[in-house]
C-alpha cells in the first residue's frame, strides 16, 4: 500500500512539474514579442513577462538574431589583454552595430582568465586551479571564421584551444547543448541558482541568437543555467553556450536609447540602464566591409 502511495506521489510530482515545463514553453512559442530591425540580416527581440508567468517569475528577456552568412552582418572579438572597459564602449570602439559581453575576467587586473585569440594573436591564456584543473567556461569556444560562428567542444586535450585554426577563438562556457544534445550540468550553485545571464544559440535555420536575461529584481528573476537551457531550445536554438553573466551581462546595440544598452544592468543595483560592469573582452556583431 505505501509503494502504491509514494508511486502515486511521484506521478503527481513529476505530472505537476511536466505540466509547468509545458506552460512555460507555450508562453515562450506564443509570445508577442517586441521586433525591431536593427540592420541588414540583424533583428532585435524584447519582452518582459511581468505576471511572474515564465518559470513562475518575472523574467526580462532581450535577443538579437543574426544570419549567419558572414556577408552584410559578421561576427568579430573585441578584446584587451589587460584592460576592463564596458561593452558599449566596445562597441563604439569596433564601429559595430551590436555588442555583447564576453568571457570570465580579472575584476583587480584586467584581462581574460580564458584563452583569447583574435586576429591570429593569442590574447590571454586560461588560467587553471593550484591542482591544474579547469573551470567548466574552458571547455567549450566560439569561433569566427570569414565573419562566421560557431561552437566548439573541448576535445580532451589539455591544448585542444591551441590547435584551433580559426583566428578568432574566445573559450566559454558552460556548454548547454550543441548539435542538439544537451550537456550535462551539475548542481553547483553557479548552475542551480537564478542570476542575470547572457548566451549565445545557433538555429538550425542558419541564425545566431545573442541573448541576455536580467536579474537580481523584482522586476526580473534571473535563470539557472538549466531554465536558461530550457528557454534556449524553446527558441529554437539547437546549441547554446553560457556566457560570463551577472553584473556583466549587458547587450548594446548601436543607436538605440540610453546610450545603446537594451537591457537593464544590474553592477549599480538599480533597474535602469546605467549599470554596466567593465569586461575584457566582447562579441561584435559588425557590418562587412568590402574587400
Amino acid at each position: 500500500m505505501l509503494k502504491r502511495l509514494l508511486f502515486a506521489v511521484t506521478l503527481f510530482i513529476y505530472g505537476l512539474s511536466a505540466f509547468g515545463q509545458n506552460a512555460d514553453s507555450l508562453t515562450v512559442v506564443k509570445t508577442k514579442w517586441q521586433k525591431n530591425r536593427i540592420a541588414k540580416q540583424v533583428l532585435l527581440f524584447r519582452h518582459h513577462f511581468d505576471q511572474k508567468n515564465l518559470f513562475a517569475a518575472n523574467e526580462n528577456i532581450s535577443f538579437l538574431e543574426i544570419k549567419n552568412t558572414g556577408r552584410k552582418a559578421v561576427f568579430a572579438i573585441g578584446a584587451e589583454e589587460k584592460e576592463l572597459i564596458t561593452t558599449s564602449n566596445f562597441g563604439l570602439r569596433d564601429t559595430a552595430i551590436a555588442a555583447v559581453n564576453g568571457n570570465f575576467f580579472d575584476v583587480k587586473n584586467g584581462g581574460s582568465v580564458d584563452f583569447v585569440r583574435v586576429n591570429g594573436k593569442t590574447i590571454n591564456t586560461n588560467r587553471l586551479d593550484k591542482n591544474g584543473n579547469r573551470a567548466r567556461h574552458q571547455e567549450a569556444a566560439l569561433v569566427i571564421e570569414n565573419g562566421k560562428l560557431s561552437i566548439k567542444k573541448r576535445d580532451g586535450s589539455a591544448d585542444w584551444e591551441s590547435k584551433l585554426t580559426a583566428e578568432n577563438v574566445l573559450l566559454n562556457g558552460p556548454l548547454l547543448t550543441l548539435n542538439d544534445i544537451d550537456e550535462t550540468l551539475d548542481t553547483a550553485g553557479f548552475n542551480r541558482l537564478r542570476h542575470p545571464r547572457t548566451c549565445l544559440g545557433l538555429k538550425p535555420n542558419g541564425r545566431v541568437v545573442l541573448l541576455t536575461v536580467d536579474g537580481r529584481n523584482e522586476n526580473s528573476a534571473g535563470m539557472s543555467l538549466f531554465e536558461l537551457a530550457k528557454l534556449m531550445r524553446w527558441l529554437g536554438c539547437t546549441s547554446a553556450i553560457n556566457f560570463d553573466g551577472g553584473g556583466s551581462t549587458t547587450l548594446w546595440v548601436n543607436g538605440m536609447p540610453d546610450n545603446g544598452v537594451v537591457n537593464y544592468p544590474t553592477d549599480n543595483k538599480k533597474w535602469d540602464h546605467e549599470g554596466q560592469r567593465k569586461v575584457a573582452n566582447v562579441i561584435l556583431v559588425k557590418k562587412q566591409t568590402r574587400r
